[in-house]
């Protein structure tokens, strides 16, 4: 019997196109040892979670950094003495070591799953994935490879990280499931292998076997199409394919709109890692993320170190221009003793700058970083979450320090420009009493607040339209008070990765846009197709 036609919208995480039979990953069930001494299965609990560590260790060796650091997470997670400790507990009133974890587990997944904050939501897959991971080591079990058609789109609630990671997905076509979430860090993975993923689809009627067509772009998938429909939707995948031949072709070239307009396209990395052969053809980094240096359970860098990662990028660069953006943590950046805890709306809170002038000392350190950095390329420093020129003003004050320090020292440094992200309203409607050396817009954070949508939630995909006139016309101003201060303005958010948005950028009046190394040649490509 020929399966009916069905369509569900579910919510966009990784945009592409795939065509191919469902393949259902299955859970599966982790049987219980039998039970020992109290002692003998605390020790079978340590070794487990020992041995969990050494396994995605060993996975993260082989990934490039994207992986790496979310595997890094993960290890983090079993390394957390606070996350085992209920469970030890319960091992030491004689539970058995797998039913004591399993609780102690689901209890932390409970209050991740039930989050407002999309961000910690996201995180309870990695739970999941430790969670599961460990059990199958005490139970005895391996895991196992999963085997899929060629072409598959896997379905399931969710896809632990690990998991992906282990399907080759030169094969593989998609990513269906019935739960997750677009900011989880599979979704990460998947736009970062360019596999199509749509996530919050609901229940999937259909066995293993059934074709469907897959539209990460949409957030939409079809079961059981027509053979008509199969056609049209190859037609429509060929035009993709040949799309992504001229974004290849447009890679090299330097990025100029059809009436002759040179625009600077600019790349977004954390680290010297993130500078593959994509990033070859920037012409600089408009942000690079100093937060890859304060990673959550090491000890804060000190000045050496922030300054020997600083001047390896900016060696690369050469005598292109490289933005760093001074420590953004807060918000969905917690870093544990350096942000503040408990606040009730984190990404409304002590955050990015405000966090910085409030701990003075370690904001100097990165300046003195920077300063000395400075000396061997043509860095820039941006100063994130401003509000006030007031509070620009303190910075600059923290800068003219650090640069007599230097000096009283006999320290190498150099003054760099002082710049600001534009991504608090309340910045971006007063941003002629702002004197920054340039302006970034960070489109993120700027449609989030004026329309007052979480950036990750679906329901709200609809209102928080990087379109909405409100946020154009912000942009719009701030490009114009560059223009009047021979300031250069610049856009490092998401909107600036959308071929889609690019039209409305430039005629903002825009000239340099930042995106990931991977969505340059991307861009490019829809610049020189805007007249």
């Amino acid at each position: 019997m020929t399966p009916e036609t069905v369509r569900l919208r579910g919510r966009a995480a990784a945009p592409g196109l795939a065509a191919g039979q469902l393949a259902h990953l299955a859970h599966a069930a982790v049987k219980q040892k039998a039970i020992g001494s109290p002692e003998e299965e605390r020790r079978a609990l340590q070794q487990a979670i020992v041995r969990a560590s050494a396994d995605l260790a060993a996975i993260a060796v082989s990934q490039e950094r994207e992986a790496a650091d979310i595997l890094a997470f993960q290890l983090a997670l079993l390394e957390d003495d606070d996350l085992s400790a209920p469970a030890f507990a319960e091992i030491a009133g004689g539970e058995p070591a797998g039913e004591a974890w399993r609780r102690a587990l689901d209890a932390q997944i409970a209050d991740y799953s039930a989050a407002e904050d999309e961000y910690f939501k996201a995180r309870s897959a990695d739970l999941v994935d430790v969670r599961d991971r460990v059990l199958r080591l005490l139970s005895g079990e391996n895991e196992a490879a999963s085997a899929l058609p060629e072409a598959a789109i896997v379905v399931a609630e969710d896809l632990a990280p690990s998991r992906f990671l282990q399907i080759d997905w030169t094969r593989s076509g998609g990513i269906a499931l019935t739960g997750g979430s677009a900011s989880s860090h599979v979704a990460v993975l998947a736009r970062a292998r360019g596999v199509p993923m749509v996530v919050s689809l609901g229940e999937i009627p259909a066995a293993d076997g059934v074709w469907a067509l897959l539209d990460g772009e949409h957030g939409e998938i079809e079961i059981a199409p027509s053979e008509a429909r199969i056609a049209e939707w190859r037609k429509v995948a060929a035009a993709e394919a040949e799309g992504r031949a001229e974004e290849a072709r447009s890679a090299a070239l330097p990025a100029t709109t059809r009436s002759g307009v040179r625009i600077e396209a600019l790349i977004n990395i954390q680290n010297v890692d993130d500078l593959t052969a994509d990033a070859a053809h920037a012409d600089g980094v408009g942000l690079v993320r100093t937060e890859f240096l304060f990673e959550p359970g090491r000890p804060l860098p000190d000045e050496a170190t922030q300054y020997a990662s600083y001047r390896r990028i900016l060696e690369w660069a050469d005598v292109r221009p490289v933005t760093f953006r001074t420590l953004d943590a807060g918000g969905d950046k917690p870093i544990p003793g350096v942000t503040f805890d408990g606040e009730l709306n984190p990404f409304l809170g002590v955050r990015g700058l405000r966090l910085s002038l409030r701990l003075p000392a370690l904001f100097r350190t990165q300046l003195r970083a920077l300063a000395r950095a400075a000396a061997h390329g043509n860095l820039k420093i941006m100063l994130p979450m401003v509000t006030t020129p007031a509070e620009l003003d303190e910075a600059r004050a923290h800068l003219s320090a650090v640069m007599a320090e230097l000096e009283f020292e006999g320290v190498e440094g150099r003054r760099p420009p002082l710049g600001i992200m534009v991504e608090v309203p309340a910045a971006a409607l007063a941003i002629d009493r702002f004197d920054a050396d340039f302006y970034s817009i960070g489109s993120n954070d700027l449609v989030q607040y004026v329309t007052a949508c979480d950036r990750g939630s679906g329901e709200l995909a609809a209102l928080a339209d990087p379109l909405n006139p409100g946020v154009i016309e912000l942009i719009r101003r701030t490009v114009a008070h560059g223009e009047r201060t021979d300031a250069p303005v610049s856009l490092c958010g998401d909107m600036a990765g959308d071929p889609r948005l690019a039209p409305a950028l430039l005629d903002c009046g825009l000239k340099a846009l930042s995106v990931a190394p991977l969505a340059l040649a991307r861009l490019k490509a829809a610049i020189a197709r805007h007249e």
